[in-house]
């Protein structure tokens, strides 16, 4: 079966909430929440396959996905999520290979790369909000069940004589783990590498008091106390953690979303889409009114508040284009509205970050920003009259391959400014934990310093190009062939093609777990997915039979 064009489909929608879930169970009891999966076979994304064994495809992972921003936001009481199965036997036996088989190879590369966004903000989370992560793999646990479970700060396997963990796709299907599996053994778990070698090529996996000795999992337990000792465990963790006992929650009401042909329309974000060059223009809105000042009056906007409700919406506008808009491969970041309500904005951001409220909201941003620097798609800024790239939504610009800005020396009054705030220099860092200006700048101290001294004040294009702040400020006779020359240009590649430029250009300095991560999983996507296999068919994952050996024609690759 040949793979299927997404876009024949009805669209990929990331909006959902516990009520329309069908395959994860949430529940709460006190300190600890309990995230359980419980997959329905017969529930995919698309046709053409079965989710047995707990294994799992987009729309599985978009109910993963909301369910922790459920947690994070609504329930901050909870200090502990434990994570594990309500199938007998079966933890999660990763990604469904018959979806994988089925799909086209940008679909697998944005499938994967999500998946690996939601693992990651496990880890931020951990990080940054003090909420805690245990997996209770009371199953087999098996590839991309194995990497969730890695995820969480802590694993504990049930002790049955059966179960074990596993990361078997090389021996099995002679690729390597795709989400993250292999750099956190190293990295994260700190398995022998020998032992790991092994774990890694082996198939029948590891059980019970050797996964303990290997750094596999955590702790082992009898079926009989298991439920309990990881009921204590998750109890223990949560002590240590400092978010609230007694806060009241922010309800995340759906988001006001209009899908239209060629246009997506939420309140303070939206995306044109010329399909003719292939450009899609994102519009983020500053704030309309006075922003609260107050964490009484900002607690009382709740799902409103301008910082949280434009992360969400730019969030569900970024995952949306990547899965649902494969030929745009273009992004035009704009931005509208008056400067000094977004510096409001940080400034409260800033002023209250140690309020749980506010940091999940400062963390929903960071987050959403690093799903830019990992689109694979090019990311021009445009800073034009009546723009208001500053602090927050200067960010984008920051983001962006290239930002051009329009200069207007006989009309500084209309001239476009772009605005240095103090939620640039530490606020959103990116996932090598550096700054985008500390990117920019290779963490120089001089240019760094020049900027600092420029903080709050309004450049215009020639002061901003000075500073390095962007690639080019044509003036008003040379910028529509300027952008547009630049546009087309970009335009005619393939957005597959761009796939490592987040791995490589954008990601310029330090390394970290989550670097490595992103950055095999492109080298993964870019050989596997887009090679002919064994059956000649270029992009499709052959599963093979028990005792079968994958034989490759290595002319072909």
């Amino acid at each position: 079966m040949n793979a299927p064009d997404v876009q024949a489909f009805n669209r990929v929608d990331y909006q959902t909430d516990p009520s329309r879930y069908k395959h994860w169970t949430l529940s709460f009891d006190g300190p600890v929440a309990t995230l359980a999966m419980n997959v329905s076979e017969d529930a995919g994304l698309r046709p053409g396959y079965k989710l047995k064994l707990n294994s799992y495809d987009l729309g599985v992972d978009i109910e993963l996905h909301d369910a922790l921003n459920r947690v994070r936001f609504e329930h901050p009481e909870v200090r502990t999520v434990v994570v594990t199965s309500l199938k007998d036997r079966v933890f999660c036996s990763g990604a469904n290979i018959f979806m994988l088989g089925l799909s086209s190879h940008a679909w697998k590369v944005n499938f994967c790369k999500f998946t690996n966004e939601t693992r990651n903000g496990v880890e931020d989370s951990s990080r940054d909000s003090g909420l805690k992560f245990i997996a209770a793999v009371n199953g087999s646990c098996a590839g991309g069940g194995y990497e969730l479970a890695l995820a969480c700060d802590e694993i504990f396997l049930i002790d049955d004589r059966s179960s074990s963990v596993s990361l078997p796709e090389v021996p099995l299907l002679g690729v390597l783990p795709g989400t993250g599996g292999l750099t956190r053994l190293t990295d994260k778990r700190r398995v022998r590498h020998d032992l790991a070698d092994i774990f890694c090529t082996t198939t029948e996996g590891v059980r019970g008091e050797k996964a303990r000795q290997w750094r596999l999992v955590d702790a082992i337990a009898k079926p009989a106390v298991f439920v309990q000792k990881v009921r204590e465990r998750a109890l223990e963790l949560a002590r240590s953690s400092a978010r609230p006992e007694g806060a009241k929650g922010v309800a995340l009401t759906p988001l006001q979303r209009v899908v239209e042909a060629d246009t997506l329309r939420y309140e303070f974000v939206r995306i044109d889409i010329d399909r003719a060059h292939r450009v899609a223009n994102f519009t983020v809105h500053a704030p309309r009114s006075a922003q609260p000042d107050s964490i009484e009056a900002i607690i009382a906007a709740g799902a409103s508040w301008w910082p949280l409700l434009v992360a969400r919406e730019l969030d569900d506008a970024i995952l949306s284009m990547r899965t649902n808009e494969l030929d745009v491969g273009t992004w035009l970041l704009k931005t509208e509205g008056d400067a000094s309500t977004v510096l409001a904005a940080d400034a409260a951001l800033l002023e209250f970050k140690d309020h749980w409220f506010v940091n999940e909201t400062i963390g929903l941003l960071r987050r959403t920003l690093a799903r830019l620097d990992v689109s694979s798609r090019t990311l021009f800024a445009l800073i034009e009259p009546g723009s208001c790239f500053a602090g927050t939504l200067l960010e984008l610009a920051l983001a962006a391959d290239r930002t051009y800005m329009l200069a207007l020396p006989d009309a500084p009054d209309r001239a476009p400014k772009a605005v240095v705030g103090e939620s640039n220099f530490g606020l959103y860092p990116m996932v090598t934990g550096q700054t985008r200006l500390q990117r920019r700048f290779y963490e120089e101290p001089a240019p760094l310093e020049t900027i600092r001294a420029l903080l709050g004040k309004p450049l215009d294009a020639h002061q901003a190009e000075e500073a390095g702040l962007v690639t080019s400020a044509p003036d008003d006779i040379d910028w529509a062939d300027e952008v547009r020359i630049a546009v087309e240009e970009r335009a005619s590649l393939s957005p597959d093609a761009l796939t490592g430029m987040e791995a490589n250009l954008r990601f310029n300095g330090k390394e970290t777990m989550a670097t490595r991560v992103f950055g095999r999983l492109t080298a993964w996507q870019n050989w596997i997915f887009n090679r002919p296999n064994a059956v000649g068919e270029k992009g499709a994952l052959k599963v093979y039979g028990k005792g079968e050996k994958p034989q490759f024609d290595w002319n072909r690759v």
